[in-house]
């Protein structure tokens, strides 16, 4: 799969994240749960490609992000996303990316990914809540999503970043 079908498919993924997801979120749930789908998929691209690839991915959908959904502070979602998918590309660079592997990474940089940007919007005032309870209305409850979501893709987006990676290297041998 060549990386225009990548980029379309996070496009997608990216339309439904934004239009699909609030009305499937209960309304009690709507404003502590986020979904970051286009992070999980950045996180995939830099356990099955390279941490280039989850750089340059994870840049473009922030930005996309900053621009269209959370106008307040244009930047942060740039920054982090990028440079998550950039370290976890390095931290994982020679590992064989397992289930529970997929899983954790995703959960953790979930994590990591919240947490920085709930600190930045703080350090500019834009929420007030402490990170105790940051972490249990909002963080928490958009990590048990991602992990879903995580799940339910990790078959058929492993099977198309191995069929990319196969294709990669017959190239390579002809």
């Amino acid at each position: 799969m060549s990386l225009n079908r990548i980029v379309l498919l996070m496009l997608a993924i990216f339309v439904l994240e934004g239009s699909l997801m609030p009305w499937l979120i209960p309304a009690e749930y709507s404003d502590r749960i986020i979904p970051h789908f286009t992070f999980v998929l950045v996180i995939f691209a830099a356990l099955y490609e390279s941490r280039y690839q989850a750089l340059i991915l994870g840049m473009c959908f922030g930005l996309l992000q900053d621009i269209i959904y959370y106008g307040h502070v244009i930047g942060p979602h740039f920054f982090f996303m990028g440079l998550i998918g950039y370290t976890v590309g390095v931290l994982l660079e020679r590992k064989k990316a397992t289930l529970l592997l997929a899983i954790a990474v995703v959960g953790f940089a979930s994590l990591a990914y919240d947490s920085a940007l709930y600190f930045v919007y703080s350090t500019f005032k834009i929420t007030n809540g402490s990170y105790p309870w940051a972490l249990i209305q909002y963080i928490l409850p958009s990590l048990f999503l991602q992990l879903v979501f995580t799940l339910c893709i990790y078959v058929p987006i492993r099977k198309m970043f191995e069929k990319r990676m196969r294709a990669a290297e017959s190239s390579d041998e002809i």
